[in-house]
């Protein structure tokens, strides 16, 4: 990989973890304006720490130990910074898996919001489409059971990690809502700073699933995965603590983050099936996605109220 091809992975990376994070960080800010000065600085510091370090510095090392449990934790978090040919013999071999797993993953999340969550309208068809809610279920189902069938055809453990994808999504789900219903307990009075802190590095932790997961749509290697969604974090905390009202301001910003999701997650099960997709075609496709958005929301006449 060279240099110019590892900034623009980067870049992409960083660009979303950003978009991707923004609910998370609306929810942080307004946590954080009901408390005290001296715990909003210890969140924006510490709590950097172990949502870096933690979350979205470990979990990439954790699924590559997963795809290749014979070689332990040990060896595996030192062979993801090594350039050794039966490294990445072992890392291709297991891609596939990871791949579609994730990418079932990200449709899903795309195909939740469009159908159920709430939204500012971004592009026609979708106030048609949330009205019909309840067909989320049958179109993620039918989907699902189209992409094993043709699985089952190429790698039985392949169908299997599509089912697993799935999987992940609804258990992932319930934690999300649970973590809504968290927050507002957390507006509360009454909860003390450190119990709310406490709190909201779990929901940190998530929200940041979404972007590791969509992070290997990127790249596989795991240095500059966590180089790019650290870098990505940290930006996002400043702008929690500095500018999240005009973030609120950005009304399409949200939509930008689920079309960028539901292309990484179509990339991803493409490349699981073997298709060729160049580098550079991830992160010039999410900053167009994203660019798009944000524009359609500086233009938006609520923009200016």
């Amino acid at each position: 990989m060279t240099i110019i091809s590892a900034i623009i992975t980067i870049l992409g990376l960083s660009l979303f973890e950003i978009i991707n994070s923004i609910d998370n960080a609306i929810i942080n800010a307004e946590v954080l304006s009901t408390m005290q000065a001296k715990a909003r600085r210890w969140f924006t510091t510490w709590g950097l720490l172990s949502s870096v370090v933690l979350v979205r510095g470990l979990l990439p090392f954790l699924i590559v130990f997963l795809l290749n449990p014979s070689q332990g934790i040990i060896k595996t978090f030192t062979a993801v910074f090594s350039s050794s040919p039966s490294v990445a013999a072992s890392l291709d071999k297991s891609a596939p898996y990871l791949l579609l797993a994730g990418g079932i993953f990200m449709v899903f999340v795309f195909f939740h919001w469009l159908f159920l969550e709430e939204k500012n309208y971004g592009l026609p068809g979708e106030r048609f489409i949330a009205k019909q809610g309840v067909w989320f279920y049958a179109v993620v189902s039918i989907l699902l059971a189209i992409i094993v069938w043709y699985a089952i055809n190429a790698d039985p453990l392949l169908a299997f990690s599509a089912v697993v994808g799935s999987t992940v999504f609804f258990i992932t789900h319930g934690f999300k809502q649970q973590a809504q219903q968290a927050e507002r307990k957390l507006l509360q009075k009454g909860m003390s700073d450190i119990s709310k802190i406490l709190y909201l590095e779990v929901i940190d932790m998530t929200f940041s699933i979404d972007g590791v997961l969509g992070s290997f749509a990127f790249t596989f290697f795991v240095p500059l995965i966590l180089v790019g969604n650290g870098l990505g974090a940290l930006v996002l905390r400043q702008l929690t603590v500095s500018n999240i009202d005009k973030i609120k301001k950005y009304l399409y910003i949200k939509n930008g983050a689920m079309y960028s999701i539901l292309f990484l997650g179509l990339v991803m099960a493409l490349d699981s099936f073997g298709a060729h997709i160049p580098f550079w075609l991830t992160p010039m496709v999410t900053a167009t996605i994203v660019g798009f958005f944000y524009l359609k929301s500086k233009m938006s006449e609520k923009y200016y109220v």
